[in-house]
């Protein structure tokens, strides 16, 4: 007889990434490294397995490559277990030609493979979000409710308010209304949370300029209310399906006010990323009860030879000889040679290590080595994978002048110069 799941999650794995490009240029939105060792993936899939929710799908369609190679193996369960993470890439069938059209469409096109493990839940999370959350609590409180969807939600201030959708609510915390990112200056008083909703919610008093929820993006729907509300051919979860389901189903809200951070565009990844490194990060990774998951690589330790790093994380298998290292971070296998200095940089390190021989066949060429060359300066920068930056470049220093756009070997997006994945940089460049 088969087992029946309670809940399955459905990670969201976003369209072609535009927001985070160029880091999407050779892989999907869930695949892009994430604090030097993990990828943005194994965030949501790290809060299901420490949830207790092992049935887990990722929904992608662009760039589907790097993603396969790291789900298949980072996330393999043993033979008595009945747990899995599948990637469901977008396809064409008799049914349907087109690729997803957006979030609701991709789970629509799905609904044939979640029927498959008789669930009485579905749990839909995105895969740009940095959180810690216990899905068996807000699974919890959806049951207790009594509603058909409930939404994650986060107490803001008016100013934050901006660029999220905003919930309304009733005093027992139903929803009732939805405001898709309002403009500063729009009037949304008659959103203002209740107090005894946020104390109901939360068992506590929250900072009181956080009047307001804004949805997080993560849902709870009852089966067959999923099944109902895509019966149509909306396609975004955000704009469209959630705001037509507070007005004709019972919505709920689950409020959570740990961190919670969108980290879908280049300032807000490059920002997170540089914060880990700080005395007290916002997010913490150290936590052994609810740990995030990646890849086991076998890797050494990293080496470091006469250094001076500050306020910085090195990952594992790296080697840095004579360099001084602020506010960075330095991922898996990254070749730093001596002299280089780093100041606000995330490097996301090799997928492999270069021979000698094919180093001696660099040198022949007139090509750098992957990694940091000799006396390179770097400031405020993302150093995709495999790129090869030579001898004594010179990366945000100089005054120039730095038009925002995409070029042959990196791109420039809200002042931060991020070098392509294995772009040359040749050396004593200045950019």
């Amino acid at each position: 007889m088969k087992q029946k799941n309670r809940a399955i999650a459905i990670v969201l794995g976003g369209g072609k990434g535009t927001r985070l490009y160029p880091l999407t240029m050779d892989r999907s939105k869930p695949a892009v490294p994430f604090a030097g060792k993990y990828r943005l993936v194994d965030i949501p899939i790290s809060n299901c397995i420490n949830s207790g929710i092992r049935q887990i799908y990722i929904l992608t369609q662009f760039n589907s490559a790097s993603l396969h190679n790291h789900i298949a193996n980072t996330y393999v369960f043993d033979n008595f277990s009945n747990g899995f993470v599948e990637i469901l890439a977008a396809e064409q069938t008799y049914h349907s030609e087109t690729w997803y059209q957006g979030t609701a469409d991709a789970v629509r096109k799905n609904l044939k493979h979640f029927r498959d493990q008789a669930a009485d839940y579905y749990i839909i999370l995105s895969g740009d979000q940095l959180y810690r959350m216990d899905f068996q609590l807000m699974l919890k409180k959806h049951i207790e409710s009594g509603a058909e969807l409930t939404i994650a939600a986060k107490p803001i201030s008016r100013e934050q308010a901006t660029g999220l959708g905003i919930i309304g609510c009733d005093k027992k915390g139903y929803v009732n209304k939805f405001f898709e990112k309002p403009a500063i200056d729009e009037d949304i008083s008659d959103y203002r949370v209740p107090e005894q909703v946020m104390m109901q919610g939360l068992g506590k008093t929250v900072n009181a300029s956080n009047e307001y929820l804004a949805s997080m993006g993560i849902y709870i729907f009852n089966t067959k209310s999923m099944e109902e509300v895509l019966k149509n051919d909306k396609t975004d979860f955000g704009r469209e399906v959630i705001p037509d389901t507070i007005t004709s189903c019972k919505v709920a809200t689950y409020l959570f006010d740990d961190f919670w951070e969108d980290i879908g565009t280049i300032k807000a990844f490059y920002e997170m990323n540089l914060d880990l490194a700080s005395i007290t990060p916002a997010f913490n990774f150290y936590d052994e009860e609810m740990p995030i998951y990646t890849h086991r690589r076998h890797l050494p330790a990293t080496k470091m030879n006469f250094c001076n790093i500050s306020n910085s994380l090195a990952s594992e298998g790296s080697i840095i000889t004579n360099a001084y290292i602020v506010n960075s971070i330095i991922g898996v296998r990254t070749l730093i040679e001596s002299g280089a200095s780093l100041d606000g940089v995330y490097c996301m390190g090799a997928s492999y290590y270069e021979t000698q021989e094919e180093k001696s066949r660099n040198a022949r060429n007139g090509i750098p080595n992957i990694g940091i060359g000799k006396g390179t300066i770097i400031r405020r920068a993302i150093i995709d994978q495999n790129a090869r930056i030579g001898n004594g470049c010179r990366i945000g220093i100089d005054n120039i002048p730095r038009a925002e756009g995409d070029y042959p070997m990196y791109s420039i997006h809200d002042g931060i110069i991020v070098i392509n994945k294995n772009a040359v940089i040749a050396d004593n460049t200045v950019m």
